[in-house]
């Protein structure tokens, strides 16, 4: 599978024109502003890239590339939370679409992310939508963990001494220098059925989403303003995802998740 890196500036296609708004706290375009000064992909996007590096190295059966992607996955602090429950009133769909959606108008739902303490994680709410094609679960039950990587690196050293040397050293230096401040959220999404997640983010601050699934099925991932306007969208074949943005004011982003193969897919929603 290939990693979707989608970043904003791409998201500026057939499907939706971005503007960024010429009034700063003009709410009525996209809510999408000019790069965070000094801003720089974190946890969420070294994850992603992590979760990618694994899939070629299994593929091509290369201990390196696999060690790699171990030693990424274990630079990374993440905290790993439950969400709330969104109301699916406050949510339509388009005639025949799922994976494209807009909010409907909810007068009793902010229209900006309740302010948070420094120290409070970021919280999500979630509902899912349609009914599961199938029942079977899959293989897998989650992504793939770092110490699942490191195991899968060792299996493929075999014994080339030498390159077990390196995973031991690699594992034996664990969570020095972790790049902290991720929070992610597990879900397990059934074969034909669509997530919506609603996250807050602060305006002229660097955001980020990643979204990494298990590798049993493929999803296909949108993410919109409380416009409905797209800030990054990818129907390819693949269930991993990164974008990054800065948005122009304090508002809530929704990502839909659906998930378009033939078994289950337990994946991550991560955000910065």
């Amino acid at each position: 599978m290939t990693l979707k890196f989608l970043y904003a500036a791409l998201a500026a296609t057939a499907l939706v024109a971005l503007a960024v708004p010429t009034i700063a706290q003009d709410k009525t375009g996209t809510n999408a502003g000019p790069a965070a000064e000094g801003a720089v992909p974190g946890a969420a996007a070294t994850m992603a890239l992590a979760q990618e590096l694994y899939v070629v190295g299994v593929a091509q059966g290369d201990a390196v590339t696999v060690l790699a992607a171990a030693k990424l996955a274990a630079s990374v602090e993440v905290t790993t939370t439950e969400a709330g429950t969104l109301d699916p009133a406050a949510i339509t769909f388009r005639e025949g679409d799922q994976s494209t959606f807009r909010k409907k108008a909810a007068p009793a739902a902010p229209a900006a992310p309740a302010p948070m303490m420094n120290d409070e994680m970021r919280r999500a709410a979630k509902a899912s939508f349609f009914s599961a094609t199938t029942d079977d679960d899959g293989a897998a039950d989650a992504p793939v963990t770092a110490d699942a990587m490191f195991a899968k690196a060792r299996a493929l050293a075999g014994d080339d001494e030498a390159m077990q040397r390196l995973i031991d050293a690699a594992m034996a230096e664990g969570s020095r220098g972790r790049i902290g401040g991720a929070v992610q959220w597990l879900s397990r999404l059934p074969a034909g059925m669509t997530d919506v997640w609603e996250i807050p983010f602060y305006g002229n601050s660097y955001a980020e989403v990643a979204v990494v699934g298990d590798g049993d099925a493929n999803l296909d991932v949108a993410i919109t303003d409380e416009n409905g306007n797209v800030i990054c969208y990818d129907v390819s074949w693949s269930d991993k995802l990164y974008c990054d943005w800065t948005p122009a004011w304090d508002g809530y982003f929704y990502i839909t998740v659906q998930n378009g193969g033939r078994v289950r897919n337990s994946y991550y929603l991560m955000t910065n």
